[in-house]
């Protein structure tokens, strides 16, 4: 008999609090549960199913890998690892890859690589961590006091010291933190938890500006916004502005759990034998699919599909809200999109999180003011047509 939702308040330590229903199938765009009811998911587990559910070229990779290597330690290396880091290469700024397991751990691989750089290099006062508020870059100690969202990294004993905030898209705010003892900026490109916010083009260019001038280095928390999602590889490439190091994790793996920190070979050589490490990092399985992950997503085809079907989404919950007026505005790039709440619906999202469920269809909060939106960049028109008509149905019954 299949245990139910009950045995996770049972069993599992209570930090989550999941849906009553649990999803046991997925194919491409939709999942099924346990009763066999349909989901179109517009979730894609957070931003990591970049290629839907079950995609024939992950599941192969991972096949083919599973008959042939699983695990070795760092005291070796491995083919799947030097193809991925190779492919990561070709296709961005770095020169370099560490692999990880998440975006947590990718984020704190190159929090600690811009702190080691800036102090081998500088000094020790050159130690300063600058962070926007309402950014998000993992649950380790260090990178969720890093984030800027107390809520997260409250009640946890003594934080970190040496990080600071200003309010993200605040050219001025950061200008007025940032000096020659600030050893990096870390900054997603569009941030994700924060309300799906991207950046404004001249903030960006004016910190990469600072950053440069002030001899600190540049982060890009690419965990959300990277592999496609924003139309172009990762989401810098959207910008044109180029930073030092950049995180990866989420679409990297399609669902399978990997990360990487990307940098360049004049910043990596001070991380030495020894410095850093990780026991499943670069593991061959995760890289074997990685691999195949980013030679589907980084093609001319799925990055311009990206694009098409964030207008399709875009226009689609437009004519939602023109029936049902319950968003301000709508706003995101590629597939990585927010429909801000109203006044009049503040703090109302997890409501429309659970009608929309309801009504079979998987959609995302960030924040309790926004409808967050993270599919496949592969997902069809048919499973784009049939998810807003089912989140018509919601939003219907939310205003109901």
């Amino acid at each position: 008999m299949a245990l139910t939702r009950a045995a996770f308040d049972q069993y599992m330590v209570p930090n989550y609090a999941p849906a009553a229903f649990i999803p046991v199938r997925g194919e491409a765009s939709r999942v099924w549960d346990q009763s066999g009811k349909e989901y179109i998911d517009f979730a894609g587990g957070i931003a990591v199913n970049s290629l839907g559910h079950c995609h024939p070229a992950l599941v192969g990779a991972l096949t083919k890998q599973a008959n042939q290597l699983w695990h070795v330690s760092n005291v070796f290396t491995n083919e799947p690892a030097l193809e991925l880091a190779q492919k990561l290469v070709d296709a961005t700024f770095a020169d370099k890859v560490f692999f990880c397991n998440s975006g947590a751990e990718a984020n704190e691989a190159a929090l600690k690589l811009a702190r080691r750089a800036a102090i081998e290099r500088f000094g020790e006062q050159k130690n300063k961590v600058i962070s926007a508020l309402s950014s998000f870059h993992g649950r380790t100690f260090f990178t969720v006091c890093v984030g800027g969202q107390p809520k997260y990294s409250d009640g946890f004993g003594p934080k970190p010291a040496g990080i600071e905030y200003f309010e993200y898209n605040n050219l001025e705010a950061f200008k007025a933190l940032i000096d020659d003892d600030t050893a990096c900026v870390i900054l997603e490109p569009i941030q994700g938890e924060g309300g799906v916010v991207p950046a404004d083009a001249a903030f960006l260019q004016g910190v990469r500006d600072l950053c440069t001038q002030h001899n600190a280095y540049l982060i890009f928390d690419e965990v959300q916004s990277g592999m496609g999602r924003s139309g172009s590889l990762f989401a810098y490439q959207e910008y044109g502005v180029v930073p030092d190091i950049l995180s990866s994790a989420k679409s990297l793996g399609g669902g399978f759990p990997i990360g990487a920190m990307l940098t360049t070979a004049e910043i990596a050589k001070y991380l030495v034998a020894g410095t850093h490490g990780t026991t499943y990092g670069g593991n061959p399985l995760a890289c074997a699919v990685a691999g195949a992950v980013i030679d589907v997503i980084n093609t001319p085809e799925v990055l311009a599909g990206v694009k098409t079907k964030h207008a399709q989404f875009v226009d689609g919950i437009h004519a939602i809200n023109a029936k049902y007026p319950v968003f301000s505005q709508v706003r995101g790039l590629g597939l990585l999109i927010g429909a801000v709440l109203t006044e009049a619906y503040q703090d109302r999202a997890k409501e429309i999180l659970n009608i929309a469920a309801q009504n079979g269809v998987m959609v995302l909060m960030a924040g309790p003011n926004v409808i967050r939106f993270a599919p496949s960049l592969v997902v069809n028109d048919e499973e784009i047509t049939t998810g807003l008509a089912r989140l018509e149905m919601a939003i219907a019954q939310f205003v109901a």
